[in-house]
């Protein structure tokens, strides 16, 4: 009981320090359509995500590949032209290095067939979806006069914050 007394106190005192932290990400402004077109993205990214750790499970390269693919280049270049403006070059180049990754990631499941091969290679993946998280929020103007309102996309998984 001791134990998870000391586990309890932890864990409270974490997600305390956690809560009074001040969010430092950089705010990207961006219109309604634009903000639902990168958070369609962050979906389909998740989504393959998800589809390649379920073909990985079965050790199907070909699966792998096929949900990978969908998400290199060729997702980005579908949003280029009304973003490029509106976010940040740093934001720009993060995402089109996941993108290219994910293209690595389809080309060696179909040469290499190596299921741990393309675990390092997701994870490395996942470190650039988690390095922009940790970098930027997304707000929108409200109406003229109104102030803009960030994103609110704090919640706590396993002691982590996002």
């Amino acid at each position: 009981m001791q134990k998870l007394s000391m586990i309890m106190t932890c864990w409270l005192i974490s997600t305390s320090a956690m809560a009074a932290d001040k969010d430092s990400r950089e705010i990207l402004m961006l219109s309604e359509a634009q903000r639902g077109h990168v958070l369609q993205e962050m979906r389909g990214l998740l989504a393959g995500t998800q589809e390649i750790v379920a073909a990985l499970s079965k050790d199907d390269m070909a699966a792998v590949s096929k949900a990978a693919r969908p998400l290199g280049l060729g997702m980005a270049h579908k949003a280029e032209d009304h973003l490029k403006d509106a976010l940040p070059k740093a934001f720009m180049q993060l995402g089109m290095s996941l993108h290219q990754h994910f293209d690595q990631i389809a080309a060696d499941a179909d040469a290499r067939k190596d299921p741990k091969l393309t675990l390092r290679q997701l994870s490395d993946a996942m470190s650039k979806c988690l390095a922009c998280h940790d970098a930027y929020q997304i707000s929108t103007a409200s109406t003229p006069g109104q102030p803009a309102q960030a994103e609110e996309h704090q919640h706590q998984h396993q002691g982590h914050s996002h």
